[in-house]
């Protein structure tokens, strides 16, 4: 393992080395995993392969955004306190500010160029989220079991719509997995050493508690914007079970079916979250910019940031002190593979209804969706340059 610096030293490091990341760390939450590895395992010896596949298979387990989990994590394994928020404020802001400024300047865009990119931006969102539904389905769902439980959350989810669907398929894939997914061999678990006493855990666990039924009261009892805003964001931070793209359902409930941000506005945000590095959640703040209440301010920004990635942090803090005891537990790893083949089913909707429905509205963007698809699942192009490649198409089909 490495030497240890004065821990001043550790979160200046912890800083530096993710801020690299949150530049270069393209291609989504699977990708950036791989880029952790290779930095901090292979490059950096924070620690060994086993440590970081068993804290991997923990942020995976949880709610939230797993590869923001594991940076803030690693953060704390190396600098305590301040390295978490070192690594977690490094990694995020770069693609943040990209997306802020986006946020701003597509606010007063005009003309064909403009609304072609727009347009193109829609469609990537359509490839996207296709190729990732193939990929997790393949990883995920390598069974008639898992499948079978993945097709039954695509049917819950229809039948019952918004964030509530979403929590009762994962709810119900868990289940199922408890009773179905038994039949594999139990992975070996090994000790973790994780700087969190178990007071820190149950004080997170207060908090998450607290806001997840609070903030709903207050906003209903309040005709603040401020509290209406938290209370969406952090709800949809909280309920987020299988990486960055399953937040699309649930912040199109929030935000688009409440009336705060056009279809399209959403969709044209999302595609470019696909152009920037670092995490996903990012998204949230260009959402936080545009949205009705608190509109083109940077404190909606700020605000939508903060509250959908602190409910994700707060479990993880929560259960990091009992995880060493929990993963010895085999009915843990079935109900995580019953709940990952949920995410697969809700990511199958979601790909229908809105991204499908609202970006493909002839044969010109479905052949420019299907060459986003195969540019990145058979030719391997980096997300970014597809996106590149695919408002360029929308330009096409605009003029």
């Amino acid at each position: 393992m490495s030497h240890t610096p004065h821990p001043s030293g550790r979160v200046r490091e912890v800083f530096s080395a993710f801020l690299l990341l949150g530049l270069t760390s393209f291609g989504g939450p699977i990708a950036h995993l791989s880029y952790f590895r290779t930095e901090f395992v292979e490059r950096r010896r924070w620690l060994s392969e086993q440590a970081y596949a068993d804290l991997v298979a923990l942020c995976q387990f949880l709610p939230g955004p797993a590869s923001s989990q594991v940076g803030f994590a690693l953060g704390l394994m190396r600098g305590g306190a301040w390295g978490a928020a070192a690594a977690w404020t490094a990694f995020t802001l770069p693609s943040a500010i990209v997306l802020v400024l986006f946020a701003l300047g597509a606010a007063v865009l005009e003309g064909p160029v403009s609304q072609g990119i727009i347009h193109g931006l829609k469609v990537t969102a359509v490839a996207i989220v296709a190729h990732a539904v193939w990929g997790m389905a393949h990883s995920l769902c390598p069974d008639s079991r898992r499948a079978g439980i993945a097709l039954g959350a695509v049917f819950t989810v229809v039948l019952v719509s918004g964030p509530m669907g979403q929590v009762a398929a994962i709810m119900i894939g868990a289940l199922a997995g408890m009773v179905l997914c038994r039949t594999h061999d139990a992975t070996e678990a090994h000790t973790l050493s994780l700087p969190v006493s178990a007071r820190v855990g149950h004080l997170a666990t207060l908090a998450f508690v607290v806001l997840l039924v609070g903030l709903p009261l207050l906003a209903w009892a309040s005709p603040s914007a401020t509290l209406a805003v938290m209370d969406a964001f952090y709800r949809a931070g909280a309920l987020v079970f299988g990486g960055g793209h399953v937040v699309l359902p649930l912040l199109e409930a929030e935000v688009v079916q409440s009336g705060w941000v056009t279809p399209d506005d959403f969709l044209a945000g999302y595609g470019a979250a696909q152009a920037v590095p670092g995490p996903l959640f990012t998204f949230a703040a260009y959402l936080g910019t545009v949205m009705g209440p608190l509109g083109g301010s940077l404190l909606g920004a700020a605000l939508a940031l903060v509250m959908i990635f602190l409910p994700g942090l707060l479990l993880l803090v929560a259960v990091l002190p009992h995880w060493n005891r929990f993963r010895r537990w085999v009915g843990a790893q079935a109900l995580m593979r019953g709940a990952n083949a949920a995410v697969v089913g809700i990511l199958g909707a979601a790909l229908y209804h809105p991204v499908f429905t609202s970006a493909i509205l002839g044969p010109q963007e479905f052949t420019l969706a299907l060459t986003g698809f195969l540019l990145l699942s058979v030719w391997k192009l980096p997300a970014w340059a597809v996106v590149i490649i695919l408002a360029a198409g929308g330009i096409l089909i605009t003029l």
